[in-house]
């Protein structure tokens, strides 16, 4: 119980430190987490059997050839292309927005490192530090989200792009 505590604390300290735009940060990136986690929840649970579903709707019918029988298997196609695709632009959006989070924090840290020169001149190092400190933690927080974030959103682009072809031709197999 010990080490778990004393984690938090050094979280909390941390979060103290980077200010209100390490909690945007903090929150941001929580969203853009949870909605990455539904999406692979969705790609290896749900679109299994959505798709079987649309297979056996497909199988079930007489006349697979006609252009109308055609257009339906369009519409099949497109209903799963835009399930796959949904929340895929707010992942890319948030993960392209944590950098500039992180920017911010760092404005905001030279802004307070810039009030210490003003008020104490160049001699007092501690009240700089306390601002460099946030324009730090806040630059590497803004960056490392978004680099796991760019990460995670290209792997599944890449992996709804591939369910979408591979719907596409099972439905044109059948």
């Amino acid at each position: 119980m010990g080490v778990l505590s004393d984690s938090l604390f050094r979280i909390e300290l941390l979060l103290e430190k980077g200010g209100i735009v390490l909690w945007l940060i903090l929150i941001a990136s929580l969203l853009m987490w949870a909605l990455i986690v539904e999406r692979y929840y969705f790609l290896f649970l749900i679109y299994p059997a959505r798709l079987r579903q649309f297979l056996g709707q497909w199988q079930q019918r007489q006349d697979r050839q006609s252009w109308y029988a055609q257009r339906i298997r369009e519409g099949m196609v497109a209903e799963i292309s835009v399930s796959l695709h949904r929340f895929l632009l707010l992942i890319k959006t948030l993960a392209a927005v944590l950098p500039m989070l992180g920017l911010l924090g760092t404005v905001m840290g030279m802004i307070q490192v810039f009030d210490v020169m003003t008020v104490f001149g160049t001699g007092n190092a501690r009240g700089f530090a306390g601002g460099i400190s946030i324009a730090l933690i806040t630059t590497m927080a803004g960056l490392v989200t978004a680099l796991s974030g760019l990460y995670f959103s290209a792997n599944l682009e890449h992996r709804v792009q591939r369910a979408i072809q591979y719907t596409s031709d099972s439905l044109r197999r059948e």
